[in-house]
Parts: structure tokens; sequence; C-alpha cells
């Protein structure tokens, strides 16, 4: 079977879920419009869909998705901006209660990133984007200088997601809803070699499980 055979497939087996045995939802989200309560900051990588690991219904979540699950600062210009329009839809209009920056393990964007020990290169879509992060991969080389190039690609990946949260707090209408307590922010992290999910700790600034339940196996 090829893909688009399978993906065929795959929306018969929704639409059997959602529109013939259970109709109720999709009534519901059809008559009354999008409500989520969460705003999802996820990577375009493929095997790291933030509804399928949270295992989450339709209008559960809005979501931003974009390389390397990155926020760029507040910009002021003509310039098309997708992620701060998409920010600004859901904190403005769909009025969600929290932001989740969610990166990952083995990210290829921020791996490209570490790669590159030019700078951030001005040429390209790619290079440009990733260099939002610069301020980690800077962090990283100066903390971790000694450690192998895997591990810190690991460490730049934690230390993105902390860049991006302090992105977020660039934007006047996200900071004024975090200091009146009507909007969170978090910062996650799914290993995906480990089936882990952890979470990011202003107080001690560490990314500490967030399932106290679970065990790695060894």
């Amino acid at each position: 079977m090829d893909d688009l055979n399978k993906f065929l497939e795959g929306f018969g087996r929704f639409r059997q879920k959602y529109f013939v045995d259970d109709s109720a939802l999709f009534k519901r989200l059809n008559s009354q419009g999008q409500k989520p309560s969460t705003l999802v900051i996820a990577c375009c990588d493929s095997r790291v869909d933030p509804a399928i690991i949270t295992d989450c219904a339709p209008g559960d979540m809005f979501v931003i998705r974009n390389v390397a699950n990155l926020v760029p600062p507040r910009e002021i210009g003509p310039t098309n901006q997708g992620v701060s329009a998409a920010l600004e839809f859901g904190v403005s209009v769909l009025n969600v209660e929290r932001i989740i920056v969610l990166g990952h393990a083995r990210c290829g964007g921020i791996a490209a990133l570490m790669r590159d020990d030019t700078g951030a290169a001005s040429a390209g879509y790619l290079a440009r984007w990733i260099g939002i992060a610069e301020t980690a991969r800077q962090r990283v080389w100066s903390e971790f200088k000694d450690m192998p190039l895997e591990e810190q690609i690991h460490a730049c990946e934690l230390a993105s997601i902390v860049v991006s949260l302090g992105n977020l707090m660039t934007f006047p209408w996200i900071r004024e809803r975090v200091e009146a307590g009507t909007l969170k922010l978090h910062g996650w992290y799914f290993d995906l070699e480990r089936g882990m999910l952890l979470g990011y700790e202003r107080r001690t600034g560490q990314f500490v499980v967030m399932d106290p339940d679970f065990a790695p196996k060894d």
C-alpha cells in the first residue's frame, strides 16, 4: 500500500469514528466553533505530533508547528510573521489559558544549528530560522564545551525551549496575561528515544520527568 492510500484509509476510519459512530463532537465544534484551552508550539518533525503523543481529541489544542518548535521574538515591520500571527490569534482571539513549547529529542533543526560553527548564516530560509536559537547554542558552547557533540545537541534542544519561553514574553499581549495570572507558559520536552516527557521548572532551571510513575527501562 502506498502512503496516499494509507492516508485515505485512515481518513475513512476517522470519518467512521467522528461522523458515524459518534458525531456529537464535530456537531458541537461545527456549531460552537473551536474553544481550545491550550496552544502548543511544536516541531514539524513527523515523529512528534502533539495531538498524538498527548492522546487529544479534535478541538482540544490549537497547534503551531515549525522547524525546531521555535518562537521568534516580537518584530514590528512589514515582513510576513506566521508564528506571531498564530500566537496572536490563539491568545487574543481564542483566549487560550496556557501555551506549551514542546521540544523533542533528535531534533534535526537543532542538530543543524549545533553543527554550524560559523554562526547563524544569513542565506537560506532554514539557516535564518534556526538562528532564533543562537543564544541557546552560545550557552551550550560556553557551559558544555567539553561534551561530545550529541550531548551538546541534547543540551541545546532543552536550552532552545527556554529561549522560546523568553521570546513569548516579548509580546505585550502575552506578557500582560502572564502577569495577570490568566495565561500560563510551559516548556515540555518529549524524549522519543525513551518515551518520556519532561517539564521545565523555572524555580530550578531544570527539566524534570513529569510522570512520577515513569520508570525508565535499562
